[in-house]
This record gives structure tokens, sequence and C-alpha cells, in this order.
């Protein structure tokens, strides 16, 4: 392709409202444009990377026999009513009626879908098991679409659906899916972890995350460098840090308008880790209070998963159902539900005393107050693995994929079911696994930039070689370019030729820029020598190559 005849607007100024930085990079390379909060379009040179990316997901999908499918994006609702979805999914969906007035919503994810075709052409044990993916457009109606293609409003996924006879073949099924995740994001270039997740709005029993690590990303993983423990911090486990306790005797100690811990600690020049924070919420069972330790946060995902759905209480709520105003709640004597972290089973601790402008000196956990012991703390770094004590990391990551095992949650509603060996009716088991080939892509610039632009890894760039002729009014170096660009071609090697008329500085720039992994620099000193340079993009290391082996350099 010719760059006088591509559509690349490159821009020199840094966008206003973009932060990441893919989506500087993306914007001023011009690969995408925005069209509206969470829409972008895909130029050229943008669309290119998405069809190497999904060449690589195709691959791999069909090297563990998985089928390739086209599903509708335009869903009735029955479906989703039938599983449940439909209510429980909230203003993230797309609804809309047909002009009969139907209800029908546009396809967020294709669960219910794939299953109501499973129900009703797989019959027999004997078509099992079968793996089915699709490279669909989605929607979803994001509360805050940002940072460019890695929150968006309409997105590109492959998603792929395995159908097994029993909890065996979905095992078989999700390690195959998992190992090809591992070669698809190892061929696309990336630095990723597999971590534990939370299954959430999809479901099931276990599911597991592909992390790209990134300051951009808006999820946190904890990572433990000697026994390998990775896990979302939505679930992830850890000790913090142990604490040497002081004997301290009960007593009650006025602590006028301090009512925060860092307030308190400060005022009694003890550490926020000898405290005990008390936080009141509101369940649909009604009152719980959560406590946990003063140096740790509330996790409300692993709350929610022990009490339901629930929210903070209000100021007048906590003095109408405690007696007393927030700042001085203590673990002692309540007559409500209380759910402690297990951190705060052995120790003594400071805690406020239930009376206005009070706390307690000398509060024993189990022999001062009672209550249901589970972890819900957030994973800090520095505490320590779980499993190995070793000291935890956390890291910003992007997530590129996950997997699930989703059971029968969709093929007991959508009655999903066989017959086996001896004619009983059984029910499918099912796993869901996912990709966005555009997350894969901003992750790789987001891993793989410079002060200059993108350095794309080699399997997924727009092109192989960028050819930049300096002198576009000499006729020597014009047919030169031109050699190379047919033999290169004829090679199967996709080229880019400069062939604008513009200054050396300009093209070397937008080269720069736009990250094409390997240069050929036509310039008139060096071809007078018959010789051109090959320059990396990412090394900014060069060699010099007659003009007759530049093709089998570049193949090499």
């Amino acid at each position: 392709m010719r760059f006088s005849k591509m559509l690349i607007p490159t821009l020199r100024e840094v966008p206003a409202d973009a932060e990441a930085i893919s989506h500087i990079l993306m914007l001023r390379a011009g690969y995408v444009r925005q069209l509206a909060a969470g829409l972008y379009i895909f130029l050229p040179l943008g669309w290119r990377v998405l069809a190497k990316i999904n060449a690589v997901l195709k691959q791999e999908m069909e090297a563990i026999g998985a089928q390739e499918v086209s599903m509708p994006i335009l869903h009735p609702a029955e479906i989703w009513q039938q599983t449940g979805r439909w209510d429980a999914i909230g203003d993230e969906m797309f609804r809309l009626k047909d002009r009969t007035g139907r209800d029908m919503c546009l396809g967020m994810t294709h669960e219910e879908i794939m299953t109501w075709l499973a129900s009703r052409e797989i019959r027999s044990y004997r078509d099992l098991p079968q793996t089915w993916y699709q490279i669909q457009t989605k929607l979803r109606d994001e509360a805050r679409p940002k940072s460019g293609v890695l929150r968006t409003r309409e997105f590109i996924m492959k998603d792929s659906y395995s159908f097994d006879a029993d909890e065996n073949g979905l095992e078989k099924s999700y390690q195959l899916h998992g190992e090809a995740y591992h070669r698809i994001f190892k061929r696309c270039g990336l630095k990723f972890y597999q971590v534990e997740s939370d299954p959430g709005m999809m479901g099931g029993a276990t599911a597991h995350e592909f992390m790209a690590p990134s300051p951009a990303g808006e999820d946190e993983v904890a990572l433990c460098s000697i026994c390998g423990y990775a896990a979302n911090v939505e679930l992830a486990i850890s000790v913090p840090p142990e604490i040497k306790f002081e004997d301290w005797q009960f007593e009650e100690i006025h602590t006028p308008e301090k009512r925060t811990v860092q307030e308190v600690s400060s005022f009694l020049k003890l550490k926020p880790e000898y405290f005990i924070k008390s936080i009141l919420v509101i369940s649909e069972n009604g009152p719980v209070l959560a406590l946990v330790r003063g140096d740790q946060e509330l996790h409300e995902k692993k709350l929610t998963k022990i009490i339901g759905t629930h929210r903070p209480a209000q100021k007048i709520e906590v003095k109408e159902i405690l007696g007393v105003e927030a700042g001085f709640i203590g673990p002692m004597n309540q007559k409500i539900r209380v759910v402690a972290d297990t951190t705060l089973k052995e120790g003594i601790y400071v805690s406020g005393a239930n009376k206005p402008h009070y706390h307690v000196k000398g509060i024993k956990p189990r022999r001062d107050f009672n209550a249901e012991w589970h972890d819900i703390h957030i994973a800090k770094d520095g505490d320590r693995c779980a499993k190995c004590g070793n000291r935890l990391r956390i890291e910003q990551c992007i997530e590129i994929g996950n997997i699930f095992k989703l059971g029968t949650k969709y093929s007991i509603p959508l009655k999903a079911v066989y017959l086996d060996e001896n004619g009983n009716e059984k029910v499918i088991i099912m796993g869901s696994y996912g990709i966005g080939p555009a997350r894969i892509a901003a992750a790789a610039i987001e891993q793989n930039n410079d002060k200059d632009g993108i350095i794309w890894p080699k399997s997924i760039a727009p092109f192989d070689v960028e050819i930049l002729p300096l002198n576009m009014k000499d006729a020597k170096t014009i047919e030169i370019a031109e050699k190379l660009y047919k033999d290169l071609t004829k090679k199967g090697i996709e080229v880019l030729m400069d062939d604008r008329d513009e200054r050396a500085g300009v093209k070397f720039k937008d080269a720069d820029l736009i990250g094409i992994p390997t240069q050929i620099i036509l310039g008139e000193k060096n071809l007078k020598e018959g010789l051109v340079e090959i320059k990396d993009r990412r090394t900014k290391g060069a060699v010099k190559a007659k003009v007759e082996e530049v093709a089998a350099n570049i193949k090499s």
C-alpha cells in the first residue's frame, strides 16, 4: 500500500481528552477516530491490526476444534427472560421494541443465544462435545466510557462456548481454551497473567481472567512471585502484616469529635492497625455491621457474596439502628448481624464505645464480641500470600480475556439437554470464553511504545515493512523504491511505502509514530553506493544492505 493513497491522518498534538497512552497514540497515529462517547471508528491502519489479531484468534480456536458461527446482534427478550438476566442486568443492556411492540435487546454477550441453538441442535451424547465461536460486535451501555478502545459501548469480541456431557468434559474444554489463550497472547507479543476471578454476571463456579499489566488498566491483581498465586483483587485472599499487640486493659477513653480511624489513631498516637473499623450496611435482610482492621478496607463484592446486595447506611439510619452516631460505633453488645474479617480473630484492639465521643481500648475478639468470620478485606500491596506467606504485589492490568465454567446455569432454564447411552435425559454442561481484540491492540501499545510513538509486535503490526524514499524528486530513488516495493510484496511481505513528497523529517516522525517494525530508508548518499538503510523500530539499530539483498535480509 502507498501512504499517499491511504487514510492515515496523523496528529502532532496530544488530544485534550485522551489520558491512556494507547488512546493518545491510536488517535495521533491515525488508527481510530471517536464518533461519540464510547464509539470508535477504526481507520485503515487500525482495522488491519484487528484483522491480524482476529487471524491469530481464528487459527488458535480452530486448532482446538472450535467451529466458527455468526449470531445475530439483535435478540428477543424472552430468551434473556428465561435465564433471569433480562431483569438481573441493569442499565448496561440496550433495550428496544420492534414495530410489533415485542421487547428486544442488543447483545452484550451471547450465552443465551448459543444455548438456545444448542437446545435445538444437540440431541444425543454422540453430538458432544461441541465448541462454537464467533468474532462479533457486542453493545453495552457503559456508564463511564473512557481510555479509548479499552472501555467502549460498542466493541468486537471473540466469544466461544463449549458444550459437554459431563464435568470431566468441561474441564478438558476449559483447559484447552486456557492453553489456546496462552498461545494467542504470546503470539500477539503481550506480557500477561492468568488470574483467578469472580464469575460476576456470567455465573458459574470457576473463572479466570487474562490480564496484561499496564498503568491504564482498571483492574488490580494480586501476585505472588514465589508460589505463583494470582487473583483479581475482587477475590484475592491475603494475610495483612502481623502486628505485636499490647496487653491493654478494657477501658473507655474520651475522644472528643474524633470519628475516623485516622483521627483517633493520631489522637491516641496508635497505628491504624490497632483499630477495628465498624461499618453499618443495609442488606435485603436487614442491617449488618461489617468489621475490618483499621489499616484495611472493606471489600464490597466479598461482603455481597455473604450478605447479598447491600448499601451503606445513612447517618440517620446509623443513629436509629445502633443508638449512636457514626464514628463511635463498636462491635460490643450488638443485637444485629455482625460479619468480621478473619484478620480480627486474634489480638487486642481499639474501637468505638457505642457512646458519643468515646472509644474503648482493650477490646478482645470472641471475649467482648461475637461475629461471623469471613475474608472481607481488600488485598493490598505488601500483604502476605495466604498460600506461601511471601509478600504480595499488586499490579494494575487490562483485562484482555476471560474463561468461565458455566456448568448448567444456562442449559437448565433453556432446556439444553441430550440423551445419554441409556436413553436418559441429561443436562448439557457449558463453558464460556471471551477475548477482546481491540483490548489486545490497546494493551500491545501500552506495553510497546516510546516517546516517538507505537512499537508494534511484529505479529500484529499493520504492515511488516515501511519503505521511506527520502527524495521523491529523484528518479533513481523512485525507481529503486518501486523495485523494492514489488520484490518484497511478491515474497509475501506486507509493505507500506511513504510515497509522499514530504520532508525527510516528516516521514521519519510519522514512521516512528505509526510503529511499523522495520523501516527501509532510501537516502541519496547511500543509494550512490548501491546501499539502503534497514532500521529496527524497537531497538533503533540500523544496518546497511545492498539493494539486491534487501528482500533476503528482511525475510531472514
